[in-house]
């Protein structure tokens, strides 16, 4: 089994996901618009560019997302961060550095009394984060 962050946007998926390929250091491997997706034929020209389905693979971890459609509420994301656990300092400090690029620090990238280093923010996207390098057990 595996679990996977699935995010949903108001218009702005793509931009999200090709920030992330670049700061996650991914690669997306589909990104399907709703004007492409069967039995979308008939959406309005405005929602046809959005995104119905992005993938972006990190090594052997995935990230999702699409755009919500226009015929339902949008709220943001809420009440969930995506926590990104790192192998060195050195690479938190780099995810860390990338993912605040117009976003807003919540907790800087320090040491904590349970990891080397953590922080928080959430990022220009709306997304909210977690980077999280523990200590050697």
């Amino acid at each position: 089994m595996q679990l996977t962050n699935y995010l949903i946007f108001n218009g702005k998926a793509e931009a999200a996901f090709k920030f992330y390929e670049q700061a996650l250091r991914g690669r997306i491997a589909m990104m399907m618009r709703f004007g492409e997706a069967p039995g979308c034929e008939n959406m309005p020209p405005e929602t046809r560019d959005l995104l119905i389905h992005v993938r972006l693979e990190i090594g052997d971890q995935v990230l999702m997302a699409s755009d919500c459609p226009p015929d339902r509420p949008y709220d943001g994301i809420k009440g969930c961060s995506v926590s990104v656990q790192v192998d060195t300092v050195a690479e938190g400090e780099r995810l860390f550095n990338a993912l605040k690029d117009n976003g807003t620090v919540q907790m800087p990238y320090e040491k904590t009394f349970w990891a080397e280093r953590f922080a928080m923010l959430v990022d220009q996207f709306g997304v909210p984060w977690m980077i999280n390098c523990e200590k050697d057990q």
